[in-house]
């Protein structure tokens, strides 16, 4: 066994962070031979409930969990930490537009980047699961200077996990037998699933579908997939985005030579804006994420980028005061 590492993960008491502590602890994320610590956040009225999800932690008598710390204040969950999962977020309450859930989620996401600062590891892996998890990421990422941007990244792992399934029912073809598919801009309604670069088998995915089927059935069904689960079982997609989180973190630490699917830190790539937190096709190696280069675009996929984009920009300015 090697040195535990230090995870915190924000919301735990929640939906996600109790689907997620589980997967964590059992090893799945970094594997069944590394020691971890959990440092769990969450808000001080959830404190109650965060025992008890905790008492259920060490009824699993997990052996890579070495400690368990539970707090309200972010200064000591992200102290010397090496991965933080930030999964709490405000939700969107009744009459809510987007721009409010902006505001709302501000406070909380500058206090977490500075908390992260100061406290955190300097090689610290930051994934933002709370929506909208692009631009609260961009809040935290510009909350903490003395962090390499690189070091924060927004999950878009759900979308292109849902992207890959829907075309593996279309097809009739395995799961794993789809590569290259990746998904581009915003986690919301206005993201990019795009299949120009993926194969099936090898094979061009678009040689399996209709032109007319992946613009008006396939993009919309995976850009209003969250919405259409709530509307099916009466709340949000929580066990399936904490396997998104497991398997972007994993991804993240282990490698990935297949095309995945993060929001990074933009650097103009593709003729986007620098420093949003953009979701590109990329890879993995060495712990380190590197954007896909020299992917083919024809115009339909690139007006899609620039509409998500766009919409990234707009959602920046909002919040310009926070950065």
């Amino acid at each position: 066994m090697s040195d535990p590492v230090r995870i915190a993960v924000t919301g735990a008491a929640g939906q996600i962070g109790y689907a997620l502590l589980f997967r964590i602890a059992s090893g799945a994320m970094l594997g069944n031979d590394q020691d971890i610590e959990l440092k769990l956040l969450e808000i001080s009225p959830a404190m109650d409930a965060l025992r008890g999800v905790v008492m259920e932690v060490e009824d699993c008598a997990f052996p890579l969990v070495k400690k368990v710390i539970t707090t309200d204040q972010p200064e000591v969950a992200f102290e010397g930490v090496d991965i933080a999962m930030l999964v709490g977020s405000r939700p969107r309450g009744p009459g809510m537009e987007r721009n409010d859930l902006l505001a709302a989620n501000g406070a909380i996401f500058t206090a977490q980047g500075k908390a992260l600062n100061d406290q955190a590891a300097k090689h610290v892996k930051v994934l933002v699961v709370g929506n909208p998890a692009n631009t609260n990421c961009l809040i935290a990422q510009h909350n903490a200077p003395d962090l390499d941007p690189a070091n924060f990244t927004a999950m878009t792992k759900l979308d292109h996990n849902r992207a890959v399934a829907q075309l593996s029912h279309k097809v009739q073809a395995a799961v794993g037998d789809i590569e290259g598919l990746a998904i581009w801009g915003n986690h919301s309604s206005t993201m990019f699933p795009d299949l120009l670069g993926a194969t099936i088998n090898s094979k061009p995915a678009l040689d399996a579908v209709s032109q007319a089927w992946y613009e008006e059935d396939y993009i919309p069904s995976i850009q209003q997939r969250g919405a259409a689960i709530i509307q099916a079982r009466g709340s949000s997609s929580a066990a399936s985005a904490a396997n998104a989180a497991v398997e972007h973190v994993r991804e993240w630490v282990s490698g990935s030579e297949r095309v995945t699917s993060m929001g990074v830190f933009s650097k103009g790539e593709y003729d986007t804006t620098d420093g949003l937190i953009f979701s590109y096709p990329v890879t993995v190696s060495n712990g380190v994420h590197k954007v896909v280069e020299n992917r083919e675009l024809n115009a339909f996929a690139q007006a899609k980028i620039k509409a998500t984009e766009a919409e990234l920009i707009e959602e920046r300015d909002t919040v310009a005061h926070l950065l």
